[in-house]
């Protein structure tokens, strides 16, 4: 889930495709998905499901990531490695694949393996937005915690955890058992990287960066200052793993993007979780729904 933010252009790395021509709609069994063409970019889409914001894809510039929560995922894929080197992607929620995409773009011969639930929604994706032939993106049906259990140990160099059923994060995806099976399927040195949405007092996010640390010793939060204080609601991106994070990397890549952003980590974040709860299998809620107007002005 994100809103559109406008990033600088780059190099074009796949074959011209036919200009966008208007809105495209596709009903599944989950609901009502939508592709909104991007009015200054004519190759450009933004996914929406059920009227919130999940993806933009840009065929002629898959490096191009508009959404400010995909920039900051993107920064983790970029310090996951050396630059250009193939990594091991697990992404748990696929959309319109649009960090894959970027996966493949960027890091030539990476192995990625994405897990979504909607397997209408991928075959139309497929379909409207088709991928250059020869990256190694493959996408199994089926529920995010489902895939990640059967997950090789060790098999990842990066899990990316974007799950959402509509707006709201399921509970069965936000939990310390959950968070364990991450860890778990991560390579030495690897990274879980999460997005999550919340607003107000941020009772979910707390809760969720108090989750990450009960299982990672390295764990970093970055988010509008306006979302970490209440004053709006919007995405928050937990980066954790049990070697350091590039936390000063990180932090420089941040603070150039267009949209501002905080990094907390260390002591900082500890005392951001305000003794919040850990959240486990027997107790964990969705995260909560977004206000009724804050998608209203999305690509209409």
């Amino acid at each position: 889930m994100g809103r559109e933010q406008r990033a600088p252009r780059r190099r074009s790395t796949t074959p011209e495709e036919p200009a966008a021509t208007g809105p495209r709609s596709h009903r599944t069994e989950f609901g009502l998905a939508e592709l909104l063409p991007d009015r200054d970019h004519p190759q450009a889409w933004s996914l929406l499901l059920d009227g919130a914001p999940q993806s933009h894809v840009d065929l002629a510039d898959p490096t191009r990531l508009a959404f400010e929560y995909q920039r900051r995922l993107g920064h983790l894929i970029d310090l996951a490695a050396a630059p250009g080197k193939p990594i091991r992607v697990l992404h748990l929620g696929g959309g319109a694949l649009t960090l894959a995409r970027y996966t493949a773009a960027t890091r030539p011969r990476s192995r990625q393996q994405v897990a979504e639930l909607d397997t209408a929604l991928t075959e139309w994706i497929r379909a409207e937005l088709p991928t250059p032939p020869g990256w190694q993106i493959k996408v199994r049906g089926g529920d995010a915690r489902a895939v990640l259990e059967r997950a090789p140990e060790a098999g990842a160099d990066l899990v990316i955890a974007d799950v959402f059923a509509g707006a709201r994060v399921p509970a069965h995806c936000t939990t310390v058992e959950f968070a364990t099976l991450a860890a778990r399927a991560l390579a030495p040195g690897g990274c879980y990287a999460v997005n999550i949405a919340d607003g107000g007092a941020l009772a979910f996010a707390r809760c969720q960066v108090a989750t990450l640390l009960a299982v990672f010793p390295e764990v970093a939060l970055i988010a509008d200052p306006a979302v970490l204080r209440g004053k709006r609601f919007g995405n928050l991106i937990l980066a954790a793993s049990h070697a350091p994070l590039p936390i000063a990397e990180l932090s420089r890549r941040t603070a150039g993007d267009a949209a501002l952003a905080r990094l907390e980590h260390g002591r900082e974040l500890a005392a951001f979780t305000g003794g919040a709860p850990v959240a486990t299998d027997a107790s964990a809620a969705p995260s909560p729904a977004p206000p009724p107007d804050t998608f209203k002005h999305v690509g209409r």
